[in-house]
């Protein structure tokens, strides 16, 4: 039997408190804010709050976000979430980390593949989408490998530092 979450290598799993010091040091990386919309560092406190507030109902909270681990021994590799849920129009918004030392390997699209079986067969979504740099040419192959269709570019969509940068809007009709 497929478990719905996990395969050979990599697991999605809930957020635990135990992940406390792990988001820490992912949310406060300045080298991926650019990538994340964080514009100030998180406080262990801030995140020790999230931690014990997060449900993961995405109906409540509108979002869920989950750890990728690795399947043989638990390690946290990086996270997945679904964010800005449209329960009326079956949609969501999705991101995808993966830790520097794990890139290469595969995780992401393992991760990518078991969050949108998620996505379709169990929450029910009919379409995910995602906005990636047009300078992430390794992001925007990943998803453009696994399906998803750039529908648009954004003009001078985010800002880092003084500068305005385009943004590709890709989206899968699951």
């Amino acid at each position: 039997m497929k478990r719905l979450l996990s395969n050979e290598t990599v697991t999605l799993r809930a957020l635990e408190p135990t992940d406390l010091d792990t988001l820490y040091r992912w949310e406060n990386d300045t080298t991926l804010w650019a990538v994340s919309d964080t514009v100030a560092p998180y406080s262990r406190e801030a995140l020790w709050h999230y931690l014990q507030e997060y449900t993961g109902d995405i109906y409540a909270q509108r979002q869920l976000r989950l750890m990728v681990t690795l399947t043989s021994d638990g390690s946290p590799v990086g996270t997945v979430d679904f964010f800005n849920f449209d329960p009326l129009n079956n949609r969501a918004e999705m991101g995808l980390f993966i830790a520097a030392e794990h890139r290469g390997k595969g995780l992401g699209r393992q991760a990518l593949d078991l969050l949108t079986a998620y996505a379709r067969d169990h929450i029910g979504l009919r379409q995910l989408y995602v906005f990636i740099g047009l300078d992430n040419e390794a992001c925007l192959d990943l998803f453009a490998s696994y399906g998803y269709r750039q529908v648009g570019v954004l003009k001078s969509w985010v800002k880092r530092g003084r500068d305005y940068h385009d943004v590709a809007l890709l989206q899968m009709i699951l």
